[in-house]
C-alpha cells in the first residue's frame, strides 16, 4: 500500500530520470544514432539501478542483508510505478483523436488505400506468424501460454504504451510472464525498426529505389500532426470567446476533455461488461470484454467526444498541441515505468520464447516490407512502406523517422498517406479493440480458432491489395480507348 505523497515522488523521480535520460541521449553518440526517444533511455537506466540489475549483483556480492538489494528505489515507489501504465495508458489514447479533423472514410480511403492494406497486412501477418510459432515451437518445446501468439503484436505494433496497458489483462488471464516479454518485445521492435529501416534505406539508396535524397532527420518531438485543425485567426476569435467567461486555463479545459473522453469509455465498456453478464457471460459462459482494458474505449471516447463538441459549436476548447502535450507527458510515463518494472529474470527464464517471437517478428516485417510493398504501391513504393514498416516494429514516430530518412520533404506523397491510414488502423489494431481483445479470444476460443479468424483476415486484406493492384494496372489502358 502507498499514499499520496508515495506517489508524488514516484513521479518526481520519474521526472528526474527523464531528464537524465534526456541528458544521456545528448552526450552519447550511439543512443543519437539510433534515435532512442528519452523515456526508453531513462526507462532502461531505472531498470539497471533497481532490484533486477543493481540489486541482483549487491545481493550476490554483499549478501540478501545490503542495503542495496532492492536498488536504489524503494518497494513503494515501484508499486506505484508497476500500477502507472496501464492507468496512464488511457490518457495516451483518449487524447489520440481529439483536435483532429477526421475526413469521411471514402475520402480516407481514396487516398490512402494501398497504406491501409499495407499496414494491415502486416498487423494481421504478426498475429498468424506468432500463432504459428506459438502452435509448432513455443507450446511443443516450451509449453508456454498460449496467449504468446499474440505479444508480437501487442509488443511491435502496440509499442511499450499498449505492452504496458495490457499487463493487467495478461495477469487476469493466467499469463503472468506475459507483460515482460511484451514490454521486452516493444523493446526489441523499435530498436530493431530504426536499424533495419536505416540499413534498408542504405540499400535502397544504393539499388536506386529512393529518389529523394536524406538530409537532416526530425526528432520525434519536431514531427508536425497532418491532421490537427489549422490555427486560423478565426478559430482562435471562437476559443477566446469560449474561454472568456469560463474563468479557467485552457490547459485546464483540455486536460477535462480528455478526462471527458476517458469517463464515455469507462462508460461504454462498463455497459459492454453489463450486457455480456446478462447475456451470454453469466453463469460462466463466454467472457470478453470483462477482461478487455479501458484504454481501447478511451479512444473511442475520444472520437465521440471530438464529435460532441463539434456538433455543440464547442470544438475550438480543444487545442490539440496543448492535448498532444498531455498525452506526450503520459506516454512518458507509461513508457518509463513500464521499462523501470520489467522482470528481468522472467525474460531470462523466457529466453528461447523472448527470442523466437523476436526473430520472426523482425523477418515478417522486413520480408513483407521487400515482397508487398513493391507490388502494392504504383509508385514510391520504398518511401511509401518504409513507414509503416517502422511503425509495425516500434511506434507511429519510429516509422515517420523513416518517413523523414527517405522523404524530408515530403515530395512522394507518403507522409499524408502514412497519416490518414492510422484513422483506419488504430481502433482495430495497434493497440485497438482487437489488440485487447486478443488474449482474452486466445484464452476463451483457443489459439486454433484466433490463429483461423487473423488467417481469414490477412488473406483478406491481401485479396484486397490484389485488387488494388489490378485495377492500377487497368486505369493505363482503360484511359488510352
Amino acid at each position: 500500500m502507498f499514499n499520496l505523497r508515495t506517489v508524488l515522488f514516484a513521479f518526481v523521480l520519474l521526472a528526474l530520470l527523464l531528464l537524465l535520460g534526456r541528458y544521456l541521449k545528448q552526450r552519447i553518440a550511439w543512443f543519437q544514432r539510433l534515435y532512442l526517444p528519452a523515456s526508453i533511455v531513462a526507462g532502461a537506466l531505472a531498470l539497471l539501478l533497481g532490484p533486477e540489475a543493481l540489486g541482483a549483483i549487491a545481493t550476490a556480492l554483499f549478501g540478501p542483508d545490503t542495503l542495496l538489494a532492492g536498488g536504489l528505489f524503494a518497494e513503494d515507489i515501484r508499486a506505484v510505478w508497476s500500477q502507472a501504465p496501464g492507468v496512464f495508458i488511457n490518457v495516451v489514447f483518449a487524447a489520440l483523436f481529439l483536435g483532429e479533423t477526421i475526413p469521411p472514410p471514402r475520402d480516407i480511403w481514396r487516398k490512402a488505400a494501398p497504406q491501409v492494406v499495407f499496414g494491415q497486412t502486416l498487423a494481421w501477418g504478426q498475429y498468424v506468424v506468432g500463432g504459428l510459432a506459438t502452435l509448432l515451437i513455443l507450446v511443443p518445446l516450451f509449453n508456454v501460454n498460449p496467449i504468446a501468439a499474440a505479444l508480437i503484436e501487442i509488443g511491435f505494433e502496440g509499442g511499450h504504451g499498449t505492452a504496458g496497458g495490457m499487463a493487467d489483462t495478461l495477469v487476469n488471464l493466467g499469463f503472468d510472464d506475459g507483460a515482460d516479454l511484451a514490454i521486452g518485445l516493444a523493446t526489441v521492435g523499435i530498436v530493431a525498426g530504426i536499424i533495419c529501416g536505416t540499413a534498408l534505406a542504405d540499400w535502397g539508396r544504393r539499388k536506386g529505389h529512393i529518389d529523394t535524397v536524406s538530409r537532416r532527420v526530425m526528432e520525434p518531438e519536431e514531427i508536425p500532426d497532418l491532421n490537427v485543425v489549422a490555427e486560423t485567426p478565426e478559430l482562435r476569435r471562437e476559443r477566446a470567446r469560449l474561454l472568456r467567461n469560463l474563468l479557467i486555463d485552457p490547459l485546464s479545459i483540455n486536460f477535462a476533455i480528455v478526462g471527458l473522453a476517458i469517463a464515455i469509455g469507462w462508460l461504454i465498456l462498463s455497459a459492454l461488461q453489463w450486457v455480456e453478464a446478462a447475456t451470454w457471460g453469466g453463469d460462466g459462459g463466454f467472457e470478453l470484454f470483462s477482461y478487455v482494458p479501458l484504454f481501447p474505449l478511451a479512444l473511442i471516447g475520444g472520437i465521440i467526444t471530438q464529435s460532441l463538441l463539434n456538433r455543440l459549436g464547442l470544438g475550438a476548447l480543444v487545442i490539440r498541441p496543448m492535448v498532444q502535450n498531455i498525452a506526450g507527458v503520459a506516454l512518458d510515463v507509461v513508457v518509463i515505468s513500464a521499462i523501470a518494472t520489467i522482470s528481468l529474470s522472467v525474460i531470462g527464464g523466457n529466453l528461447g520464447v523472448f527470442l523466437i517471437l523476436s526473430v520472426v517478428g523482425i523477418l515478417w516485417n522486413v520480408l513483407v516490407f521487400l515482397w508487398w510493398a513493391p507490388r502494392l504501391f504504383p509508385s514510391f513504393w520504398f518511401e511509401k512502406g518504409v513507414g509503416d514498416m517502422g511503425q509495425s516494429m516500434g511506434v507511429t514516430a519510429t516509422g515517420i523517422l523513416l518517413l523523414r530518412m527517405v522523404d524530408p520533404d515530403n515530395s512522394t506523397g507518403a507522409f499524408e498517406g502514412f497519416a490518414y491510414k492510422q484513422l483506419f488502423f488504430e481502433p482495430i489494431v495497434g493497440g485497438g479493440l482487437f489488440t485487447a481483445a486478443a488474449p482474452a479470444l486466445i484464452a476463451r476460443l483457443g489459439l486454433l480458432s484466433v490463429l483461423a479468424i487473423t488467417s481469414g483476415l490477412l488473406i483478406f486484406w491481401l485479396a484486397v491489395g490484389y485488387l488494388l493492384i489490378r485495377q492500377e494496372r487497368q486505369r493505363p489502358s482503360a484511359s488510352g480507348v
